[in-house]
C-alpha cells in the first residue's frame, strides 16, 4: 500500500480500554463471554430461520441477514482484541488498521441501511398488508438487501480510502481498542480538517438520515396501528414492531453520539464504542428471540430435531 513520504510509522499501539492490569483480565474475560454470546445467539437465529420453513417470509430473511450483519460487526474488531491481549503485543500494522476501519464501516454502514429496510418491510406489512406480498415478494428482497450491502460498500470505501493518504510520523499510540477514522486522524502530522469532515457527513448523516427514515415508518405504522379496533391486534402489532424500535435505538443512539460531532475526545467515547461494538451484538438475538414467539417456537422445533436424530444414532 502506497503511503506518502511523510510516513515513519508502519503499525500503531492500541491503548486498549484501561492501563490497569487487574482490570484489563477482568475487561477479557467479559469480552471473551459476550463475544462467545453474540456468536451463538446470531449463529443459532440463522440457522433456525433456514431451516424451519414457518419463518421463510421476508420478516425473518431480513432477521436473519441483521444477524449475520452483527455478528460479522462484532468479528472485526473484538477477536483482534483478544489475540492482542493474550499476545501480550498490543500492535496493530498501518495495513491492518485500514482493514479494520473499511470492515467497520461496511457492517456499520450496511447495517444502517439495513435496519432502514426492515422499518419500510413493517410499513408495508402494516399499512398496505394486502400487497405486502406482491411488494416484498423474493426477488424484491433479495435485491433490497443486495442494495444495502452495495450502499454499505460505498459509504465503507468513502471512510477507508482518505486514510490511505494520511502521513504519520509519531506518535503512533491509538487511545482505543480498535481503529477507526477519528481516532487515527488526531494522529496524523497533517491538518486533517477535510478528512473529519468526511467522516462527519459520510457516518453522521447518514445515521441521522437512516433514523429519520425509521421514524417517519414508524409514525406511519402508529397511526395505522392505532386506528385498529381490536385491543388485542393492536397489542401484537405493537409487540412485533417494539423489538425492532428497540434495536434501532440501541444501534443509533451510539452512533449519533460518536459520529455528529467534532472530533474531540470525550471520556465516555470508548465506552460508547463498546456498546455498538459488542453490546449491541449481544442484545439483538435475545431481543428478537425473547419477544417473537415464532422464533421461540422454531428453535423449540430445531432442538426436539436435534434430540430425535441423537436417538436415532444411538438406536
Amino acid at each position: 500500500m502506497a503511503m506518502s513520504n511523510e510516513t515513519s510509522i508502519t503499525q500503531f499501539i492500541l491503548l486498549g480500554l484501561s492501563s490497569n492490569s487487574d482490570l484489563q483480565t477482568v475487561i477479557f474475560v467479559q469480552f471473551f463471554v459476550m463475544y462467545l454470546l453474540a456468536l451463538v445467539g446470531n449463529l443459532l437465529i440463522i440457522i433456525t430461520i433456514y431451516v424451519d420453513s414457518h419463518l421463510h417470509s421476508p420478516m425473518y430473511f431480513l432477521l436473519s441477514n441483521l444477524s449475520f450483519i452483527d455478528l460479522s460487526f462484532a468479528t472485526v474488531t473484538v477477536p483482534k482484541f483478544l489475540v492482542s491481549f493474550l499476545m501480550q503485543s498490543k500492535t496493530i500494522t498501518f495495513s491492518e488498521c485500514l482493514a479494520q476501519i473499511f470492515f467497520l464501516h461496511l457492517m456499520g454502514g450496511t447495517e444502517c441501511f439495513h435496519l432502514s429496510l426492515m422499518a419500510y418491510d413493517r410499513y408495508v406489512a402494516i399499512c398496505n398488508p394486502l400487497r405486502y406480498t406482491i411488494i416484498m415478494n423474493r426477488q424484491a428482497c433479495l435485491q433490497l438487501v443486495a442494495s444495502t450491502w452495495v450502499a454499505g460498500l460505498i459509504h465503507a470505501l468513502v471512510q477507508a480510502l482518505p486514510s490511505t493518504q494520511l502521513p504519520f510520523c509519531g506518535p503512533n499510540e491509538i487511545d482505543h481498542f480498535f481503529c477507526d477514522v477519528l481516532p487515527i486522524s488526531l494522529l496524523a502530522c497533517s491538518n486533517t480538517n477535510i478528512i473529519e469532515m468526511i467522516a462527519l457527513i459520510n457516518s453522521g448523516l447518514l445515521s441521522l438520515i437512516c433514523f429519520f427514515v425509521v421514524s417517519i415508518s414508524y409514525a406511519y405504522i402508529i397511526s395505522t396501528v392505532l386506528k385498529i379496533r381490536s385491543s388485542e391486534g393492536r397489542r401484537k402489532t405493537f409487540s412485533t414492531c417494539a423489538s425492532h424500535l428497540l434495536v434501532v435505538t440501541l444501534f443509533f443512539g451510539p452512533a449519533l453520539f460518536i459520529y455528529m460531532r467534532p472530533s474531540v475526545k470525550f471520556t465516555g467515547d470508548k465506552m460508547v464504542s463498546v456498546f455498538y461494538a459488542i453490546v449491541t451484538p449481544v442484545l439483538n438475538p435475545c431481543i428478537y428471540t425473547l419477544r417473537n414467539k415464532k422464533v421461540k417456537s422454531a428453535m423449540k422445533r430445531l432442538g426436539g430435531r436435534k434430540v430425535s436424530l441423537l436417538e436415532m444414532q444411538k438406536n
